[in-house]
């Protein structure tokens, strides 16, 4: 999908001018803010085709929908959302080395920012998300993943079980977290290829993604809260899946036959 979206802050300003400044269509930057940073931002921003404009607060403000900006907004046109044909291409190129993350109808603009942030920092190729019920690449995630979203491609597809299938028939092992696993995360290999399969807030995988998972594990709990959100435990599954794969650990889990 091609379209245009505005993201704010500086966080996020700089990442899409260092990563993607082809696709920075406008700027617009607080007149009354003085700040190095804003400053260093609005000549670099004006060295590109972009077309910057000086306002006042109120405008940035009416820009940003009121959301904390920072003195600093843009707007960037390019692919926002893959699809599922995209996504077959991806996984095939990955190989043997594909590690994706797929999140269950994950609501929550914060969350799913957060888990780009996180997916950026350990080298996931992708984010998989299902067409309904599922947070898009809003501003508010974008802000949140302070530059991610321009560097982590999120796939948004028709049907979540038919895709997981596909990619479980390409050799991608499928492990799903689950509260009720007899499995911890610690017990599991997870080098080769591998997507890591997260449910959505509070209600977790639903039957059908769940079925489709090699395994389920489960994160130890020592405390008294019952779950992580599920940003943070998407975090430690990530940076155990990359512990593991820098090779040092050795998983102790055999893993079934693909099905062809």
């Amino acid at each position: 999908m091609t379209t245009t979206r505005r993201v704010y802050g500086l966080h996020a300003a700089r990442s899409a001018l260092e990563q993607t400044p082809e696709r920075i269509q406008c700027a617009w930057i607080d007149r009354s803010r003085r700040d190095r940073r804003l400053a260093a931002l609005h000549d670099a921003l004006q060295r590109t085709e972009a077309q910057v404009t000086v306002v006042d607060k109120l405008e940035l403000e009416r820009l940003a929908g009121g959301a904390r900006h920072q003195g600093v907004v843009i707007e960037l046109h390019g692919a926002v959302e893959l699809d599922f044909d995209a996504l077959k291409k991806a996984v095939v190129r990955s190989l043997p080395d594909a590690f994706y993350l797929i999140l269950d109808q994950v609501q929550d603009p914060h969350n799913l920012g957060a888990c780009l942030r996180t997916a950026d920092a350990a080298g996931v190729h992708g984010i998989v998300v299902p067409k309904d019920q599922s947070a898009g690449l809003t501003p508010t995630v974008c802000k949140v993943a302070s530059g991610a979203a321009e560097t982590v491609p999120v796939y948004r597809v028709t049907n979540l079980a038919r895709t997981l299938r596909w990619m479980k028939a390409q050799g991608v092992w499928l492990m799903g977290a689950a509260g009720d696993a007899e499995q911890t995360l610690f017990e599991v290999d997870l080098t080769g290829p591998l997507a890591l399969v997260m449910g959505a807030e509070e209600k977790g995988l639903r039957r059908l993604t769940r079925e489709q998972c090699d395994l389920l594990v489960r994160l130890p709990m020592f405390g008294r809260v019952e779950s992580l959100n599920v940003s943070v435990a998407a975090g430690v599954c990530l940076y155990e899946a990359v512990r593991q794969r820098r090779g040092s650990a050795v998983g102790s889990s055999d893993r079934p036959a693909v099905p062809s």
